[in-house]
């Protein structure tokens, strides 16, 4: 499947007040489900030894999947097509390697 495909896909099971004209309602679900991403390794880090199963890959899988559905509709509401955060993203990671600037902090490096 394609980011395109996927941004048309995941639109149809968005059910969320003022869709189409809610930028907020994504962006607070974007928020909580990369909490709960987070909250996930916590506790593999704190009571797994770090030690990531089978399950825990599913179960974070899932969440991911969460992830990306809240990436989707922001991006949909922000009228952005998800194509391009995708390969924004890359253009700007590929140019940080050849700068030789991905570590290190801020926006523009």
């Amino acid at each position: 499947m394609n980011f395109n495909d996927y941004q048309q896909k995941s639109r149809r099971t968005a059910l969320y007040p003022n869709q189409g004209d809610n930028y907020v309602y994504p962006t607070l679900g974007l928020a909580g489900e990369a909490g709960e991403v987070a909250e996930k390794i916590k506790k593999i880090i704190r009571d797994k030894a770090g030690k990531v199963s089978d399950d825990d890959r599913v179960a974070i899988t899932k969440e991911l999947g969460d992830v990306l559905w809240y990436v989707s509709q922001l991006s949909t509401e922000l009228k952005i097509k998800l194509e391009d955060v995708a390969l924004k993203n890359i253009e700007k990671l590929e140019s940080r390697l050849k700068k030789g600037t991905l570590s290190g902090s801020g926006d523009d490096r």
